[in-house]
């Protein structure tokens, strides 16, 4: 009785969902299958503005200017 295995009682499978329209459905379909116990939706929670601000600078979605003046220039004032 050494080499018992214990295995875990439950799992997760995280599914994304391109069509949201079609989130009643699925639910239902999923919970429908055998051994399905519960059907969480977990929905994507909005970043603050510092948040959004970091995610900007890390993918790039940045602007530099070489002086105030310039951007000015640019903003059409």
């Amino acid at each position: 009785m050494d080499n018992v295995a214990i295995l875990p009682n439950k799992g997760q499978i995280i599914v994304d969902i391109e069509d949201m329209s079609m989130l009643k459905d699925i639910k239902k379909a999923i919970s429908m299958l055998k051994g399905v116990g519960k059907v969480a939706v977990s929905r994507n929670k909005a970043l603050s503005s510092y948040e959004q601000s970091l995610l900007d600078i890390k993918e790039g979605r940045v602007n530099e200017y070489a002086s105030v003046d310039d951007f000015f220039k640019k903003m059409g004032v």
